[in-house]
């Protein structure tokens, strides 16, 4: 997910994305650790639209 795609969205929006995004990276661990994961760089990337839309969450809270 694309920095551009992130900012179109609202807060409520941005809010249940990053819910899924960490439901998706927990079972992403779980499924490392008993090796049934194949694509190892799912995680990364996973953590990295995680930070992105926190860091959106926290733009948008300091202009209120």
């Amino acid at each position: 997910m694309k920095m551009k795609e992130i900012t179109t969205k609202t807060t409520s929006d941005l809010s249940r994305l990053m819910a899924e995004k960490k439901e998706a990276l927990r079972a992403f661990r779980f499924g490392s650790a008993g090796a049934k994961t194949k694509n190892v760089k799912e995680g990364r990337g996973l953590r990295k639209d995680i930070a992105r839309i926190m860091t959106q969450l926290a733009s948008v809270k300091g202009k209120k």
